[in-house]
């Protein structure tokens, strides 16, 4: 169990140094693809609810720390999508790529509407065309193509630390 713990921290401390350092050298269309996101979205449809909740505050925490102006935006977007997405683990199976791919540009979609709203509607900037097409679409596509590649990883690394595995 701890070493499942200490697994989730290091992911989701790699993902943020990789999308904070070397995806931002990378961006296409002025876009970096949000692996905490997408590590937020694999570990709840792989693990369940509880873990897409953790996983996406502390995920969301880091953003905060970063990029937010408002503390707690990202945890709560990061949460509650992670929640979400939870929801999915009991229904499908995760031998199929297709649903893991729809639940990330879905979710990268979710997350683009939700800090419309916050960081712009509310501030009355109504340019959600706009906002849209130059950040939101790039920014999906990006983060779907990254993340299937991160879902493949993190599927095939639980395995290791699941708690049903027993050491011979």
């Amino acid at each position: 169990m701890i070493k499942r713990k200490a697994a989730s921290v290091l992911i989701i401390l790699i993902a943020f140094v990789l999308q904070t350092t070397v995806f931002q050298a990378l961006a296409l269309a002025e876009v970096v693809p949000n692996l905490l996101l997408v590590v937020t979205v694999c570990y709840a449809y792989l693990r369940g609810r509880t873990s897409g909740l953790i996983n996406g505050f502390f995920c969301g925490l880091l953003m905060d720390m970063v990029y937010g102006s408002v503390v707690g935006l990202y945890a709560f977007i990061f949460m509650s999508i992670g929640f979400a997405v939870g929801f999915c683990r009991k229904i499908y199976f995760t031998d199929r790529l297709i649903l893991p791919a729809v639940l990330i540009t879905g979710s990268d979609l979710v997350y683009g509407i939700y800090y419309y709203v916050m960081e712009f509607l509310m501030r009355g900037r109504m340019n959600l065309g706009f906002y849209f097409l130059r950040v939101i679409l790039p920014e999906v596509i990006y983060t779907a193509l990254v993340g299937i590649l991160v879902y493949r990883l993190l599927a095939a690394l639980e395995p290791f630390f699941s708690p049903q595995r027993k050491e011979a």
